[in-house]
C-alpha cells in the first residue's frame, strides 16, 4: 500500500491537471465571449448602415415599386387586349369553318341529288369535310 505521502503526490498531481483543465477553460469562454462581442458589434453595424442606406433611399425605393406596378398594370392591359383580338379572329374562324362546312355539305347533297356524284365520291367529300 502507497505511502501518505506518495498519495498526497497523486492527489497534487490531478489537482494540477484539473486546475490547468479549468484554466484552459476559462480560456475558451474568454475567446468564445470575444469572438460574440464582435459578431454584436459587427450586425450592429451592418443593421445601422442598412437603416441609413434605407433612410437616405426610402423615396426611391418606392418609385420604383410604383414603376414596377405601372409597367405590370400596362402589360397586363396589352395582354388582354392581344387575348381579346386573338378570341375575336378564333370566333371568326368558327364561324367561318362552320358556315363552309354547311355550304360544303349542301353543294355535295345537291351534286349527289343531281347525279353529278356517285355514293363513293360523296364517301370520300364527307370524310375531306370531316376530317
Amino acid at each position: 500500500m502507497p505511502s501518505i505521502d506518495e498519495r498526497m503526490g497523486i492527489v497534487e498531481t490531478k489537482v494540477q491537471h484539473i486546475t490547468e483543465k479549468v484554466d484552459d477553460l476559462k480560456n475558451d469562454v474568454k475567446d468564445l465571449h470575444d469572438c460574440l462581442d464582435r459578431t454584436r458589434d459587427l450586425l450592429d453595424k451592418k443593421l445601422d448602415d442598412m437603416l441609413d442606406e434605407y433612410r437616405v433611399n426610402r423615396d426611391r425605393y418606392y418609385q420604383v415599386l410604383e414603376d414596377n406596378k405601372a409597367e405590370a398594370a400596362e402589360a397586363h392591359k396589352d395582354l388582354q387586349a392581344s387575348i381579346k383580338k386573338n378570341q375575336d379572329k378564333l370566333d371568326a374562324f368558327e364561324k367561318f369553318k362552320t358556315r363552309g362546312t354547311y355550304i360544303a355539305v349542301a353543294i355535295a347533297a345537291f351534286l349527289a341529288g343531281t347525279g353529278y356524284l356517285t355514293h363513293g365520291e360523296v364517301a370520300k367529300i364527307i370524310k375531306l369535310i370531316a376530317g
